[in-house]
This record gives C-alpha cells, structure tokens and sequence, in this order.
C-alpha cells in the first residue's frame, strides 16, 4: 500500500499528459484518437524526459486493473441471448484461429532469427502472437535476452493497435472510433447506472484475480457482467467519458514503457514488429475473408478478432466500431490459450532450455 501511494501522484501526472495526447488526437480525428493518443504523447515524454520517472518505476497495476476491469463490465453487457444463440456460428473462425496461431509463430520465428538475428530462443519466445508475460516467462527460463523479448512483445501490441485503426479508417474511408463521433452506446448514458458498472467491475476484479484466470482484470467483470445483464440484475451502461477514461489510462501505462529502452535496439525491434504485424495482418485478412462466408460476422469483426494485440486493446477498437465485442474477445482469448499451450509444450520438451554452466 505504502509504494502504491507514492507512485500514485507520478501516475496522475502521467494520465493528465495523456488526457493531453487524447484530446489532441481527437481534435486531429485521428483513430481510436484517446488511446492513441494518449499512448503516443506519453512515449514521447518518457523518451525526451527520462529522467522524469525514478528507475524502475511501473504505472500502479492497481490502477489500471480497475480501469480494464470497467472495459471488462462493458463488453460483457454486449453479451445479449442473441450473442449466446449466434456463437455455435463462429466455429469456422475459432478453427482458422487454430491454424493461425502456429503459422504466426513460425513466420515470426524466420523473420526474427534469419533477418533479425535473434538467438535461437529469443526469436522463438519474441515470435509469440499472443501471452506477451507467459512468453517473456517462459523466454527467461530458456536463456533468451529478455530485454529484447520484452521489447519485441510491447512493440507487437503497439504496432497492432497503431496499424488496425489506421488501416479501418482507409479501408472506410473515414477515421474510425470516438474521433469519427462514434459512441460505444447507441444512445446517451448519464450516471444512472455508474454504480452498477463499478460494482460489477469490483466483484469480477477480486474474484477471478483470485482464481487466478487468465486476462482476470477484463474477463472477471466481462462475465459478471454477462450474467448481470442475460438475468435482469443490473442494467450495465457505462457513460462514453468513463470509456475515453479507460482509454487515456490503458494508453498511458503502455506509453511509459518505452522510458529507458535503448534506442538502436528500439529501432530495430520497431522495424521487425512492423514487417511482423504487418505479415500477420494479411494472413488474418485472409483467414477472415475465408470464413466470412461460414460465419455470418462481418468482415471488419472477423479482421479485428484474428488481429494479434492485446485482448483489452483489441477489445476497445471493436467497441469503439461498435463492432460486436464479445465475439472479438472470444477469440483473443483462444488465441492467447492457444499460445499460452504451444508454449508450455516448448518449455516442457525443453528444446530451448537454458544451458547449465559448466
């Protein structure tokens, strides 16, 4: 409690910059204009300021876990007896999702090790589509350079969630999320159900961090508040201000990471991230054409699910399109199983076990 509270004041001055970021971006109409934003204004400042933040300084997990776990609450209120009846549907992407998994691993791998030059586990463990601390984990205890994991995974969920908006809004041909005066509501929230929002996010929070599920911080209030809504409970409508909230905080804690990297190192993961994400996005795009058909879910959402980022992140993009969030967030959870099984398979084969000296 004691450190939480001392890092606390740090960690609202950050989130002011980034309010900062956010409305700038959304005054420009860029995408997903106050995690972007804010994500990018941030990065900025921890890379120009370093010495602003105390080595070894971490953005409050607390802080941030209620913030997602509020994103949480929202999807699962999307969660409606017709989302339950439609799922048997996207059996057809959650197999493409099989075989994707695989195929972005081995491509990553090639292109870490042959043109970037990783050793052997470090390309392997940097080439996950998914589990950005299970691969790091796991990429430790095999000898990789963890530095470099850790940079190459950080920069997969940057590039995903920078690329994605951008390609959508080309691809519609005008900016996509808040900035194009999308709201995640169909109509006007006030604070009337604030309370119910909070307290469904609180209760999924506690519990299934407990229960230590995977992704606990947004799939505990996401199936809380699912079962709120499906029974009558509660009614759970989160007001757009909170949302552009949670963005601004998500972007920030994820902007301050690049304080400190080294910046030759950071060119070079950001140029092998680029031809990575960009490889993945087309084999999506074309998993996504393939089972369009199969599955009745629009291309956009089928994309937006097969993309490799962050489930939270992925998640705010599709709610921001009003693109059906909870079947996204299905699948970014399987994905990050299926990943999470590869690797353990890997680690427990040792086939790229650390050497003993000696």
């Amino acid at each position: 409690m004691k450190d939480f509270l001392k890092s606390l004041p740090l960690a609202l001055g950050l989130c002011l910059v980034g309010f900062l970021g956010g409305t700038l971006a959304h005054v420009l109409h860029a995408p997903l204009p106050y995690m972007l934003g804010s994500l990018v204004l941030v990065a900025l400042a921890s890379g120009i300021f370093p010495k602003v933040l105390p080595e070894g300084y971490r953005f409050p997990e607390q802080v941030r876990s209620i913030f997602i776990a509020i994103i949480g609450a929202t999807i699962g209120a999307k969660i409606t007896w017709d989302v339950v009846q439609h799922l048997p549907r996207i059996v057809p992407s959650l197999i493409a999702l099989t075989l994707f998994v695989p195929l972005a691993q081995a491509m990553n791998y090639a292109l870490f090790r042959r043109v970037g030059g990783y050793d052997k586990p470090t390309a392997f463990f940097a080439a996950s589509p998914g589990g950005l601390i299970e691969s790091i984990i796991a990429g430790e205890s095999a000898g990789a350079d963890v530095r470099v994991l850790a940079v190459q995974q950080f920069l997969r969920i940057i590039t995903v969630i920078t690329l994605l908006p951008i390609g959508l809004s080309l691809w519609y041909g005008h900016p996509v999320g808040s900035s194009a005066g999308m709201s995640m509501n169909q109509t006007p929230v006030g604070l009337s159900h604030v309370d119910e929002v909070l307290i469904v996010s609180v209760i999924g929070l506690v519990v299934f961090s407990r229960l230590n599920v995977p992704a606990a911080q947004l799939v505990g209030p996401l199936i809380c508040a699912a079962i709120a809504t499906l029974s009558g409970l509660a009614v759970i409508e989160a007001p757009q201000w909170l949302i552009n909230g949670c963005q601004i905080v998500i972007g920030t804690s994820l902007g301050m990471r690049f304080a400190g990297m080294d910046l030759r190192r950071l060119v070079k993961a950001g140029w092998l991230s680029i031809v990575s994400v960009a490889a993945m996005l087309l084999v999506a795009l074309l998993m996504a054409l393939a089972v369009h058909p199969l599955t009745g879910q629009s291309l956009d959402v089928l994309l937006i699910s097969f993309s490799p980022g962050g489930v939270t992140e992925m998640a705010l993009i599709a709610l921001s399109l009003n693109a059906n969030p909870a079947v996204v967030t299905i699948h970014h959870l399987y994905r990050i199983i299926l990943t999470v099984m590869l690797l353990g398979i890997v680690r427990k084969r040792g086939w790229f076990a650390a050497k003993k000296p000696g």
